[in-house]
């Protein structure tokens, strides 16, 4: 009997050691090389829809304060380490100085010392137009959880990297569609929302504002999930009426 209790016990306690280091990995993998970001909200239609799962390259920025758990609350260390600057159009996770307990999700359309403006809803950066191509309807899920159905343009920024973007109002009606120039500080980036009648950015100065290099917590790598719409990733009955298994392991441009 004694022998059953001592079993039992060495069994028990191999089984805690085992969900430990179970954790501890996850904490590793999820500190120094992929994170994983569920899309709550539709700033990034076309690009990224609500309920779209994925994984964030820590590695590609290289590591701050933010990339470690609770870097909100808790100043680790100030500055980046390995550091890699994003490059113009790349897609990113970050936080901002005003709630820099709340991650985002924007693309990158303005590096340092580069000048802003949106005129009659047309992005211009450094004086540069960046041509709209019209690309037909989209359709998809809003934030209120109705359907959005957007005018879907494929726009070129100046280093010639092509990508969606919709227009749910009319050019020159939206709340963005015509703003000061915005003179990005050294060591700040601008963001902006591929769905541009929908996101608060970096064109929000009291909202997001530019982003220090610092805030940055990593590059959106690829899609291992979509759920599709307001549905949780644990909510297993529903994928069946609700995801969008097309987009699983799809890259994000």
């Amino acid at each position: 009997m004694t022998q059953q209790k001592e079993k039992h016990k060495d069994t028990l306690w191999e089984n805690v050691k085992a969900l430990i280091y179970a954790i501890i990995l996850a904490v590793l993998i999820r500190t120094f090389w992929l994170q994983p970001f569920h899309i709550p909200s539709g700033s990034m239609i076309p690009t990224l829809l609500i309920g779209d799962n994925l994984f964030v390259s820590k590695t590609a920025y290289g590591y701050s304060r933010f990339s470690i758990p609770f870097g909100g609350e808790i100043n680790y260390f100030s500055g980046r380490i390995w550091a890699g600057e994003p490059k113009l159009g790349e897609i990113v996770v970050f936080r901002s100085v005003v709630e820099p307990n709340t991650d985002y999700i924007k693309r990158v359309v303005g590096l340092p010392g580069d000048r802003i403006q949106m005129k009659e809803g047309i992005l211009y950066i450094n004086d540069v137009r960046c041509p709209l191509e019209p690309h037909g309807e989209f359709k998809t899920v809003n934030d209120d959880g109705t359907v959005l159905v957007a005018s879907q343009f494929v726009e070129t920024l100046p280093n010639g990297l092509k990508h969606l973007i919709i227009k749910q109002v009319p050019f020159g009606e939206g709340t963005y569609d015509n703003t000061p120039v915005y003179h990005v500080p050294p060591g700040h980036y601008f963001m902006m929302g591929d769905n541009r009648d929908g996101s608060n950015d970096s064109r929000a100065q009291g909202v997001v504002g530019y982003i220090p290099f610092e805030y940055l917590v990593g590059r959106a790598s690829f899609i291992f999930f979509s759920t599709g719409g307001h549905v949780a990733l644990w909510e297993i009955w529903k994928w069946p009426f609700t995801a969008h298994y097309s987009r699983i392991f799809n890259g994000i441009h």
